[in-house]
This record gives structure tokens, C-alpha cells and sequence, in this order.
């Protein structure tokens, strides 16, 4: 059998590894995402062209306005 001490320094060690390995991974994973993110940027979405208004505001969906009223209204009555 053997003693406290022994079993204590061998947890340390495999502790000590178990974190390298993890360290060293996430090390490689961060590098790779970012050489990944250099080559191959993300496209930008176009937006889209907004319906000119005459009051000089953007111009708002009455489906919008409407879903969005009906939502606040049923969350007041909770």
C-alpha cells in the first residue's frame, strides 16, 4: 500500500497534466478559430432599402405595430 503522500503527488501530477492538456487545446482551438476567422470572413448582410415615408420617420409595418401591441397588452394583463 502505498502512503498519503505518494497518492497526494500523483494526484498533483495528473492534475497538473489533465490542466496542460486542457490549456494547450483551448490554446490551439483559439489560434485555429481565429486563422479560420481570417480566411474566410463573414459576410455582411445588405440591409435592405427602407420604404421612404413622408413624415421624414422610418415607416413601421402595421403587422409589426400590431403584433407588438398585442404582446404588450397580454403581458400588462398578467
Amino acid at each position: 500500500m502505498t502512503s498519503i503522500s505518494e497518492q497526494l503527488s500523483d494526484a498533483l501530477g495528473i492534475m497538473i497534466m489533465g490542466m496542460g492538456l486542457v490549456f494547450t487545446f483551448l490554446s490551439i482551438l483559439i489560434v485555429g478559430i481565429g486563422i479560420v476567422a481570417k480566411l474566410f470572413p463573414a459576410p455582411v448582410a445588405m440591409p435592405s432599402q427602407p420604404v421612404p415615408s413622408t413624415s421624414g420617420q422610418p415607416a413601421l409595418d402595421p403587422k409589426l405595430v400590431t403584433a407588438i401591441t398585442s404582446a404588450i397588452h397580454q403581458y400588462r394583463a398578467k
